[in-house]
């Protein structure tokens, strides 16, 4: 064992470093082998969380269930720990989406054991259905899916446009539907009607408010026509915007070991958000 302490500084360092490209990165074996591992736990806990949502299962089985949700608790503790322990500033990967629902996906398992008495157990239930929350950590894992959220981060403000657009049409027809249909054709007030255009112009229609006149059936006609048109936009909006992800996707899947963001080039020496070395 050396006495050195430079050298053992050093190994600390390569010690975190070699974690940390486990942990956090999937391009070594050892990476996507922990990524692989890690996606099957948690789409393995996830059906733990359903099942126990089945009364007659949750009686049969209720105690395997709970046991084994224990024990991916443990684990994900654990993952947990080991990700605060090899970023050099762990609050930034705790208050980070990622960290949050990393912690909501375990807290609600350790508060149904601590908890003693009935009188919170209902709220303890609710917490613990919170653990379906690691069924977002998939999101890490998925290259199309980061493509994704950068296509409707850059398209996030045409989006709130359109969707703009879109509210003031609804305000604007059901006001109009209801001035035609009026309460005795169940137009009973301006937010029913606005309620009814909305559900008209997504093509949804529940049926349970119609118009009765033919002047509000025309309308309805034209909702309807509408609605199918506006449905394209979006979705043209987030495809153009994917295409140009797509055509300039440069990125790896590198992570800086400071504050453990992305979406670095792949000749990047130094992280773009904190300056932290690569």
């Amino acid at each position: 064992m050396s006495n050195n302490p430079q050298q053992s500084t050093k190994q600390g360092e390569n010690w975190r470093d070699r974690w940390h490209e486990i942990i956090f990165e999937a391009d070594t074996k050892a990476g996507k082998r922990f990524d692989v591992i890690l996606l099957w736990l948690i789409v393995l806990s996830v059906g733990v969380v359903m099942l126990e949502s089945v009364g007659s299962i949750n009686d049969e089985h209720g105690k395997l269930l709970f046991s084994l949700e224990v024990l991916f608790t443990i684990l994900f503790t654990f993952e947990y720990i080991m990700r605060l322990l090899v970023v050099q500033k762990p609050w930034k990967y705790a208050l980070s989406f990622f960290g949050l629902i990393d912690l909501l996906s375990i807290i609600p398992t350790y508060l149904a054991i601590l908890s003693i008495g009935s009188s919170g157990l209902l709220v303890i239930r609710i917490l613990r259905l919170m653990r379906i929350f690691r069924v977002l950590k998939l999101i890490g894992f998925v290259k199309e899916g980061q493509m994704l959220r950068k296509a409707l981060n850059a398209s996030r403000h045409k989006i709130s446009v359109f969707l703009l657009a879109v509210s003031s049409a609804v305000v604007v027809l059901g006001t109009v539907m209801y001035l035609i249909e009026g309460p005795e054709n169940g137009f009973t007030s301006i937010p029913r009607a606005i309620y009814w255009a909305i559900i008209t112009l997504t093509t949804v229609g529940y049926g349970d408010i119609y118009p009765h006149t033919a002047v509000g059936q025309a309308l309805a006609s034209l909702v309807m026509i509408l609605g199918y048109a506006i449905i394209a936009v979006p979705t043209g909006i987030v495809s153009s915007e994917m295409v140009k992800a797509d055509s300039t996707n440069t990125m790896n899947t590198q992570s800086c070991p400071v504050c453990g963001k992305e979406d670095h080039a792949f000749d990047a020496k130094f992280c773009k958000h904190c300056g932290g070395t690569l």
